[in-house]
């Protein structure tokens, strides 16, 4: 596993873990990897400080504390923890469906609800110009995440 520095065309700058080099290429040339903060597609890497880990047979400092990455570990990362349980809990996931969902919502044509799915750009700007009320979420719902 490695930790890269990423950056996208927005600016805004996120680490993400990948399996390799070669994957994160992979990946960010099939559109799977998405701006952390706007989700934009149009990511690279960035300047990273390299992390060098002791040998294997080091002997660890007393009270070395062993971190999981599936654990947040700022109050930012506790809130978006926090922040997905709330959406999940009281919406419906509809996945790619959103735009449709959502349009249909705002036109009466179907029941009004909480909903949570994934759009392109265009459908969310199309949205947005059109009066429907949406927001981006600060994370890639479960079912759509690498």
């Amino acid at each position: 596993m490695i930790k890269f520095t990423l950056k996208c065309d927005q600016d805004h700058s996120f680490e993400s873990w990948f399996q390799s080099g070669d994957a994160f290429d992979a990946l960010a040339a099939s559109g799977h990897v998405n701006c952390a903060m706007c989700g934009s597609k149009d990511v690279k890497k960035s300047l990273m400080t390299p992390r060098v880990r002791p040998a294997r047979t080091a002997v660890e400092p007393v009270g070395a504390k062993h971190m999981s990455l599936s654990t947040p570990q700022s109050k930012a990362e506790i809130a978006l923890v926090e922040m997905r349980k709330t959406v999940e809990d009281n919406s419906d996931y509809v996945g790619g469906n959103f735009a449709k969902e959502a349009r249909d919502m705002h036109l009466g044509d179907a029941p009004a609800r909480s909903i949570y799915g994934t759009a392109g750009f265009k459908e969310a700007k199309a949205l947005i110009e059109d009066g429907v009320p949406v927001i981006p979420l600060p994370f890639m719902p479960k079912e759509s995440a690498n």
